[in-house]
């Protein structure tokens, strides 16, 4: 597996990666105590004609870095880092939430780099209420991290889900998010208390599709609109799930996804990798 080495704001980070495919460059950056296997399905989806880039930012998978406190900054270089090393000079960008606003900090500081955007469940600023919420995760990190795995559904998914659900299949999916939580969520958490794209935003001059999720309790609704307000070149969908609509349903979100990729025009060309 491919890693790259950098410095981050703390000290060094080695970032490993997965390269799929061929074709014009596009780099996946997941959520908060999520991974690089989070995109899998819309690797397989796109990998006849993209080259795809899904790195582990810091506290997640494979990736090993000082340890310490991170920035939304820190884990934007270590994504730009990641796809340079594969060979993409200029590339589309997917990020869902955390990723999100990891995707849009990149686009806004380095527009060059990108050549369209797509942001699920993003926000612009974190405020008093979501800040709330992610201080109730570090206490429950702390105190109780399978608490934090029983609390995931509830704040994740919306009607769909709950709909099909009984209690033997959420037990089930409780403890496959238990197995497979990253070792770093409350660091990546602390990053989530952070996020201010107010600066950046209005610099971004690829074309973005905000994809909101319309039961998502995590993430208002007022965050999306501004978001659509601040980019430059936006245009809107949204899936009729909560905020972990790509598990919740995984056809409508993954459509939406590659419809947005498939009508841009191509990145610079990319040759296919030799990894």
């Amino acid at each position: 597996m491919p890693k790259v080495n950098l410095r981050i704001s703390g000290g060094d980070a080695s970032v490993h990666y997965d390269v799929t495919g061929s074709g014009p460059g596009l780099l996946l950056i997941h959520g908060t105590g999520a991974t690089r296997e989070q995109w899998a399905p819309l690797v397989e989806a796109v990998r006849d004609r993209f080259t795809v880039v899904a790195p582990d930012y810091s506290g997640s998978g494979l990736t090993t870095d000082h340890g310490g406190a991170l920035t939304v900054e820190d884990l934007a270089a270590e994504m730009l880092a990641a796809a340079s090393d594969a060979g993409l000079d200029r590339f589309h960008v997917v990020g869902h939430s955390l990723g999100a606003a990891v995707a849009a900090h990149l686009a806004g500081t380095r527009p060059e780099k990108v050549a369209s955007l797509v942001l699920h469940a993003g926000w612009v600023r974190t405020d008093a209420r979501m800040d709330a919420e992610f201080r109730l995760w570090l206490e429950v990190l702390d105190a109780a991290p399978g608490l934090f795995a029983r609390m995931l559904p509830l704040m994740a998914f919306g009607t769909r889900y709950w709909s099909a659900a009984d209690a033997a299949s959420n037990e089930a999916v409780v403890a496959a998010l238990a197995a497979n939580l990253a070792p770093g969520v409350a660091r990546q958490t602390e990053v989530d208390r952070t996020v201010d794209l107010r600066a950046v935003l209005p610099a971004i001059t690829a074309p973005t599709l905000v994809l909101a999720s319309a039961q998502d309790r995590l993430i208002p609704p007022a965050q999306q609109r501004e978001l659509l307000a601040r980019i430059p070149r936006t245009r809107y969908a949204e899936v009729e799930a909560g905020h972990g609509a790509h598990a919740e349903h995984p056809e409508a979100f993954w459509d939406l996804v590659t419809a947005f990729l498939d009508g841009q025009p191509s990145a610079v060309p990319q040759a296919a990798p030799t990894r």
